[in-house]
């Protein structure tokens, strides 16, 4: 009789184990615990109008929530520096342009590291933010318009990079409709994680949720459209 429970003993521990290891695999380096949530575009906001969703939450992103929502800790305080200038929590303060305001604010916890991975070039771009608050939400401000430029290595000068740390990934583009449709340029168009096996973790809008891709698939199906430049990578501080 004691063989027999020694025996299930030693079986539910190997199973235990095994589920572990398939769980690590599969859990590898940053956000894996946001796994399968599913994809809500704009899903936080400052409680109040014109954004009346909750300041932080764990059930639903986007590519920007979900990275920020990462680099967070899932902490709303560390939250709330990286989505507000200077943390303070207003519509307007939020860095809502990623090439521009998230990148120059989030400086102290990103740092670019294009040159380590390729050669690069310079995406030049002009933000109008006056124009895209209007008509895009219909709110009237004094904001100027701003140029900028970000460094980024072209899809055709992309070889396999090799990492041994995480790597925050933006997607570079350029595409004069936006500017069209929003009032204002844009050069960023996703972002995620660049995982040191070689896998994109990000929350995907044609997955509907928080997934792992083959980086190189992904780059490989983004850069058919000429309106996809190439990545920015930024070392995570």
């Amino acid at each position: 009789m004691q063989v027999m429970k020694n025996k299930k003993n030693l079986i539910f521990l190997l199973t235990f184990v095994l589920s572990s290891c398939t769980f690590l695999h599969r859990c590898d380096n940053i956000g894996c615990e946001y796994l399968d949530v599913k994809y809500i575009s704009d899903p936080l906001g400052e409680e109040n109008a014109p954004d009346n969703d909750p300041l932080i939450r764990y059930d639903a992103f986007d590519c920007v929530t979900f990275v920020e929502t990462v680099l967070a800790d899932g902490n709303l305080a560390k939250l709330n520096k990286i989505r507000y200038k200077d943390s303070k929590i207003d519509f307007l303060n939020r860095n809502h342009f990623i090439e521009y305001d998230w990148v120059k604010n989030n400086s102290e916890i990103i740092e670019n590291v294009n040159k380590l991975f390729g050669k690069t070039k310079i995406r030049n771009f002009t933000i109008n933010k006056k124009e895209w608050f209007k008509k895009v939400h219909n709110i009237d401000t004094d904001f100027p318009e701003v140029s900028s430029q970000i460094e980024y290595i072209p899809y055709s000068d992309l070889n396999k990079i090799k990492t041994d740390k995480t790597l925050l990934v933006l997607f570079v583009m350029d595409n004069p409709k936006i500017h069209d449709k929003l009032g204002t340029d844009l050069a960023v168009s996703h972002m995620g994680f660049l995982l040191t096996n070689g896998i994109l973790r990000h929350a995907s809008l044609d997955g509907g949720k928080v997934v792992d891709i083959n980086f190189f698939d992904y780059v490989n199906a983004r850069k058919k459209s000429k309106t996809n430049l190439g990545i920015a990578l930024y070392k995570i501080k």
